[in-house]
């Protein structure tokens, strides 16, 4: 028997340019089933909960709900919270009190972590409910699943600003770093690849954290692209780090799920340029550095059609599956087909992807492990969609 009682959605973790199609997709579904009494939209995620800050999203016009799924980013507002003892005591106050039986959280592992907390106090009280969390971010990190609602966007934004890079670059020629976001997992920064259209095209030389990066080998790679070529374009994700696991560059400041801040300040830009120059020795050599930051995470208008439709139908996948069996779990994608593309979603125990994060594959990284593998373009073209051809001259 279904549980009967209101649900509460939330987002968390950051943004992504198709995290309302999930959330959109949740409620929409959840209008056609009468066990589902009410729909409350959480701002803030979990602060939003222990504050009872909730929006009534049953009222809310199928043009405005529509509008919202089209448009990059939190509409609930996101929140970076990972709650305690104390903190879940307070959600199951609210819960309690709103006859809240269902509760779907958007987000990334640490999101997961808090979803597999919630459910676990949920059992240990024997309170009657159903926790399911619904997958976004762009980093590609969740394990069990094929890919993650988020990815392709952002990565698509990605290859479509190397492809710009990359012809500015021809043009002035130079030395050009690009910062792309990447904490323990480069999927985002292989995704410059998908820039390459001819021979000679960038980005040149890609570096992933999940190889070991070492300063000398980057220089000596760097000259000798601008050798054979006269220019060189580089992608470089955030949390590449040297032999011992230390970052690169980072700020020092940790948030509450004690991950530590990467390359917000543009540091590993700076740094990399120097080093650079510093292996040009005082020869004239122009060199720019930029910080892609947060225009990856909800940039408008580059949405690929597979991440928003993806999106779109794991939140309504995972409303169905909370009223149909009423067990607690985590939405994942899994491919059966690439060309054409096909896809399903299936449940995977929330404690499989809680907390823990997975990364780019061996197969995907080349030997030299400054560039990627055609196998891993081919599993990502399908994601990102058709882009744009680049008229040449030269």
């Amino acid at each position: 028997m279904a549980l009967k009682g209101k649900m509460v959605i939330g987002q968390s973790g950051g943004p992504t340019a198709v995290i309302n199609q999930s959330l959109v997709g949740a409620v929409l579904e959840a209008r056609k089933h009468p066990d589902i009494t009410g729909i409350l939209g959480a701002r803030h995620g979990i602060a939003g909960i222990m504050k009872e800050d909730f929006i009534d999203l049953g009222a809310q016009g199928v043009d405005e709900l529509e509008l919202l799924a089209r448009t990059p980013a939190a509409g609930l507002g996101s929140v970076r919270l990972k709650p305690g003892r104390e903190e879940c005591e307070r959600v199951f106050d609210v819960f309690r009190k709103n006859d809240v039986r269902y509760f779907f959280y958007i987000g990334g592992n640490d999101s997961a972590e808090t979803a597999h907390i919630i459910a676990e106090m949920a059992r240990e009280a024997d309170y009657d409910f159903c926790t399911v969390h619904l997958p976004k971010t762009i980093d590609n990190d969740l394990k069990v699943t094929d890919h993650c609602p988020g990815f392709a966007s952002a990565a698509r934004f990605v290859a479509l600003a190397f492809m710009g890079d990359d012809r500015d670059n021809a043009a002035l020629p130079g030395i050009k770093v690009n910062v792309v976001m990447g904490r323990h997992a480069g999927f985002l920064t292989a995704a410059s690849a998908l820039a390459r259209q001819d021979e000679g095209d960038g980005p040149h030389l890609i570096y992933l954290p999940e190889r070991t990066f070492d300063v000398a080998s980057f220089q000596s790679d760097v000259k000798r692209v601008v050798e054979q070529r006269g220019r060189c374009v580089i992608a470089v994700s955030e949390g590449v780090a040297d032999a011992d696991g230390n970052p690169i560059a980072a700020t020092g400041e940790r948030d509450s799920h004690g991950n530590v801040q990467l390359s917000g300040t543009g540091a590993l830009g700076d740094f990399l340029a120097a080093r650079i120059r510093e292996a040009y020795a005082g020869e004239s050599v122009r060199v720019r550095a930029d910080t892609f930051g947060y225009l990856q995470r909800s940039f408008p208008t580059i949405v690929s059609d597979v991440d928003a439709r993806e999106a779109r139908e794991s939140g309504a996948f995972g409303v169905r599956h909370a009223v149909e069996n009423g067990d607690n779990g985590s939405v994942a994608i899994r491919r059966l087909s690439g060309q054409p593309y096909a896809s399903d979603y299936f449940i995977t125990p929330l404690a499989s992807v809680a907390r823990e994060a997975t990364e780019m594959k061996d197969e995907y990284i080349s030997p030299s492990g400054n560039d990627v593998t055609g196998a891993w373009l081919d599993y990502l073209r399908p994601l990102v969609g058709e882009l744009p051809r680049m008229g040449k001259l030269f």
